[in-house]
């Protein structure tokens, strides 16, 4: 099965289309030419794409909404990621000196294929691309003390992505649970079923003010068992079908003084 995928290869930094062992370069995320082929073993996968913002969707599993003691929304509930928190698989989070408490959140993303405005419902799955992995890393301390999410949401590498992205038709959307480890062992475990607003709900809601891009990412939400996770772990979204997502924690660097 193909996947679309960003890449680095030696004087090479772009889209791609991976097929099985071989990475074949394309123009852009949507584009279906090929170009160069690149052995997968000689390639470094990126953010598989590169959105101009980032949308989530916030306390969309009922048990995730009651383990931090929040109600359950009855719309959804949307916030904004910067794009410069993204970062692909194998890449660190940073957790940040201003925070004591860093928390994984696995979800599953959605890649825009279509430009998309005041969609309706019957219409929003056509502007999909396809599907990858994510991660809502949160300074809950922050969150919770700002009153709102820009802080505690939006710290560089607070948003690990991909490693790859699959298509729409080709993937059971139903059938899609996702799951996140910590140090190997499960967190989080949830079929995506369990949302408490459908994806065309989301995309309808969303674009009710806001137009989303091709390349767009939208972030679905994250189950119970959320928790922190601290510099020397490493945190792990796996989506059956989809992948596997996986970045280590370090702390962050003091800067020195020129």
């Amino acid at each position: 099965m193909e996947s679309l995928v960003r890449f680095r290869a030696p004087g090479y930094e772009g889209f791609g289309v991976r097929e099985g062992d071989t990475v074949y370069e394309t123009e852009s995320l949507l584009a279906a030419a090929r170009g160069r082929a690149h052995r997968l073993r000689d390639v470094k996968l990126l953010a598989p794409c590169a959105p101009s913002k980032i949308v989530c969707v916030g306390r969309n599993y009922v048990d995730h909404a009651k383990e931090l003691g929040n109600p359950v929304p009855e719309e959804p509930l949307i916030f904004l990621k910067p794009p410069s928190s993204l970062i692909g698989d194998g890449e660190p989070v940073v957790a940040p000196r201003l925070s004591q408490n860093v928390h994984f959140e696995g979800e599953l993303a959605l890649v825009m294929g279509r430009r998309a405005r005041k969609l309706r419902e019957e219409e929003a799955w056509a502007h999909v691309l396809g599907f990858t992995c994510a991660n809502d890393v949160t300074a809950r301390d922050l969150q919770r003390k700002d009153g709102q999410w820009t802080r505690g949401k939006g710290f560089d590498t607070f948003c690990p992505c991909g490693p790859e992205i699959l298509r729409r038709p080709d993937v059971a959307f139903a059938q899609l649970r996702v799951r996140t480890l910590l140090d190997g062992e499960v967190k989080q475990d949830a079929p995506v079923t369990d949302m408490i607003f459908s994806v065309p709900r989301i995309l309808a809601y969303i674009t009710a003010f806001l137009t989303l891009e091709p390349g767009d990412l939208v972030l679905t939400g994250t189950p119970a068992g959320v928790g922190p996770m601290r510099p020397g772990q490493t945190v792990t979204v796996e989506i059956a079908g989809l992948g596997r997502l996986s970045n280590p924690v370090v702390a962050e660097e003091e800067e020195s003084g020129c």
